[in-house]
């Protein structure tokens, strides 16, 4: 399949909506949709016109994981082959925390394995009801600490449910992934899209350039080494901000009652 057909992009009102389109194969990760979306988040660093994305699927799951049916799988892999496999999804992940531009996900059925990494390297995360979620690489004899799991997962669930879950390769429903902060909202299958859209509303009322610098800061404050650490870097961000006629269209808007015309400088 074509780039185009498995990775379907709709670009509109500064949002991009990413569809995996592979909803025979549960949207799995075969080279080709693989590919798509290593390039496609690579290449939005550079296109700033483009505020936010939302990633969702095709059928009745989000991402099954690796299409292992492929002939990249085989018993004649060697070290370097495999790593450059491993290292060609595991792009994705880095290219997602990267990129400027908040990333929703939108998930239904089956996240497993790269799905699962999928959702957990977005930031923000909306779970249908019929959502479950999984570290998959655990059931295929491998570890869980794979594709950015062992990273992401404990920051955004704790050690102890983090261990729980990579440790064991259980599903993670989607009640209890709202119970625990996994998930921002479970709603209806058929709401996905409207739950999306209504953090998209609020998002586009946010100057461009700090929409951005917000989630460069949290990418670098998650791991500073000290609170002096933290605000160094909010310190040096806000005053870049400030500095913007964005920021004194902010100020004039809300003095004179109105919508900001955000310029993007």
């Amino acid at each position: 399949m074509t780039e185009e057909n498995v990775l379907l992009k709709e670009q509109k009102d500064g949002v991009l909506w990413l569809t995996l389109n592979r909803p025979e194969a549960l949207n799995t990760l075969n080279p080709s949709l693989t590919a798509a979306l290593r390039t496609t988040f690579e290449e939005l660093r550079h296109q700033p016109e483009i505020r936010i994305v939302v990633l969702k699927a095709n059928g009745r799951a989000f991402c099954a994981g690796l299409d292992l049916s492929g002939e990249e799988w085989t018993t004649e892999s060697t070290p370097n082959s495999l790593m450059d496999l491993q290292r060609s999804i595991s792009d994705i992940f880095r290219a997602m925390r990267r990129c400027p531009q908040p990333i929703i996900s939108c998930v239904q059925g089956a996240a497993c394995g790269g799905g699962f990494s999928l959702a957990l390297a977005s930031d923000i995360r909306i779970a249908a009801t019929t959502a479950k979620m999984n570290a998959a690489y655990i059931k295929a004899g491998l570890t869980a600490c794979d594709m950015a799991c062992s990273y992401l997962l404990p920051r955004l669930v704790g050690l102890s449910i983090a261990s729980e879950l990579m440790m064991t390769g259980r599903f993670i429903q989607a009640e209890r992934a709202l119970a625990v902060n996994l998930v921002s909202q479970v709603v209806p299958e058929n709401e996905l899209e409207e739950a999306a859209q209504a953090f998209i509303d609020d998002m586009l009322t946010t100057s461009p350039m700090g929409l951005r610098l917000t989630k460069d800061g949290l990418n670098m404050t998650i791991d500073a080494g000290s609170l002096d650490a933290a605000m160094a870097l909010e310190d040096r961000q806000q005053s870049l901000v400030a500095m913007t006629e964005d920021a004194h269209e902010a100020i004039d808007a809300f003095i004179h009652k109105r919508a900001p015309d955000w310029k993007d400088r």
